[in-house]
């Protein structure tokens, strides 16, 4: 019975470590996308490591996918208009160069 108790306490402790890592691999792509999706600069790898965030590919994953939602060229004329200031993050896309100069429009109408 002893034995048996101490499998059971291994494997529960063993369960526990893949469940905190996997929050942190969801934390990392929630954290990139958050980031993406508002139009900011990514964060470098030592970024990252000093808010304890860990799973650089997964904060890439979803950096790069909250990017491709936020430059939307339909959308930043609205960006612009809000006062968002715009980082660059769309410049090497295809749509880039629009999406740029919606923003601007955007910016110009908020700021008469």
């Amino acid at each position: 019975m002893k034995n048996v108790f101490c499998l059971l306490v291994l494997f529960l402790a063993g369960c526990a470590t893949n469940d905190s890592s996997v929050s942190n691999q969801s934390d990392a792509y929630s954290m990139g996308y958050q980031d993406g999706i508002r139009g900011r600069e990514e964060r470098s790898y030592q970024q990252l490591t000093s808010l304890g965030v860990s799973g650089q590919s997964d904060y890439d994953l979803g950096y790069s996918q909250g990017v491709a939602v936020y430059c939307n060229p339909n959308a930043a004329y609205q960006i612009g208009l809000s006062g968002q200031m715009y980082e660059g993050v769309c410049d090497h896309m295809k749509n880039g160069q629009k999406f740029r100069m919606e923003w601007q429009r955007g910016w110009r109408d908020y700021n008469q």
